[in-house]
């Protein structure tokens, strides 16, 4: 065989059959990866409202302490008294997943945060988070 044969049948290029094993195992890989992120997307998010949460219940504290009693607005601005609010103007967790209110308990003395997860958004069927006074935290039915 000449050396000119030989360069010309090694710069073929794929074959068919290693294209498609190529493409089968990459499906395979996806098919394993993609379920895994979106679990991991979803927790993230979760996460963040939690965290959202306990700022806003740090912010009630320090209302507390200037005013003897907390504000029953979250999208009020912020002004470090009961007659303001918590400051999200938005009323929604900062990546929009979850809708923040307030549900005063025993008005001015106790309160609840809860972040209820927004209809046709990836976190809907996460479960409602809740952050009381008391220091109690839900998720759905469960302590976080």
């Amino acid at each position: 065989m000449n050396p000119t044969h030989r360069r010309r049948s090694a710069a073929r290029g794929f074959t068919l059959i290693e294209a498609m094993v190529t493409l089968a195992i990459l499906a395979i890989v996806a098919a394993i990866a993609m379920p895994s992120y979106t679990r991991h997307v979803v927790r993230a998010s979760r996460q963040d409202a939690q965290a959202q949460l306990s700022e806003l219940a740090a912010l009630q504290e320090k209302i507390y302490l200037n005013s003897s009693t907390y504000t029953a607005s979250v999208t009020t601005a912020y002004n470090g008294r009961s007659d303001g609010g918590l400051g999200v103007t938005s009323g929604k967790t900062q990546d929009g997943m979850y809708t923040l209110s307030i549900t005063p308990t025993t008005p001015g003395q106790t309160y609840t945060l809860t972040a209820t997860p927004v209809a046709g958004k990836r976190q809907a069927s996460d479960g409602t988070i809740s952050l009381s006074s008391t220091g109690v935290r839900l998720w759905g039915s469960q302590s976080w």
